[in-house]
């Protein structure tokens, strides 16, 4: 399983061609989250207490020190298969890593779920497979790269 994590001051998923926004968030994490072929919920819990237990919010020292729940930061999730983009042999990348939709889903309902419970703050989501609009402030900028194969 792979998270791009990005700590934001603002971010927001709108639905094309609807323009329905299906998750916002202030202070937070915005996650990108891509679903491999091998996955199961051990590596989602593995992702979730990595994510959960990152400390790169300021403390009253301005030092990265601080969890999301230290901060009171939130959450908005959204599924994104092309993390798992292999683009070795030529120009087109090649997606055969990347788990298929249904059980791709099924983990990204339990990642959303385990981590509704496992973060005290709010918790957002994008739609899965729905074309996206995803707009972010990213805070710094700090974006972390996490893949369970390497955790």
């Amino acid at each position: 399983m792979r998270a791009c994590v990005q700590r934001v001051s603002r971010a927001k998923v709108t639905i094309r061609p609807t323009g329905e926004v299906t998750g916002q968030i202030g202070r937070g994490f915005l996650i990108l989250l891509g679903v491999g072929r091998e996955d199961t919920e051990k590596e989602a819990r593995l992702l979730i207490r990595k994510i959960a237990g990152l400390r790169v919010f300021d403390d009253s020292q301005g030092r990265m020190n601080l969890s999301l729940a230290d901060s009171g930061g939130e959450l908005l999730v959204v599924s994104q298969f092309t993390l798992y983009a292999q683009c070795k042999k030529g120009n087109r990348p090649s997606f055969t890593e990347a788990a298929p939709p249904e059980r791709a889903q099924e983990l990204y309902r339990f990642f959303v779920g385990e981590l509704q419970a496992a973060c005290s703050g709010k918790v957002e989501e994008g739609r899965f497979q729905a074309e996206m609009d995803v707009a972010l402030v990213n805070d710094g900028p700090v974006t972390i790269w996490l893949d369970t194969d390497y955790l």
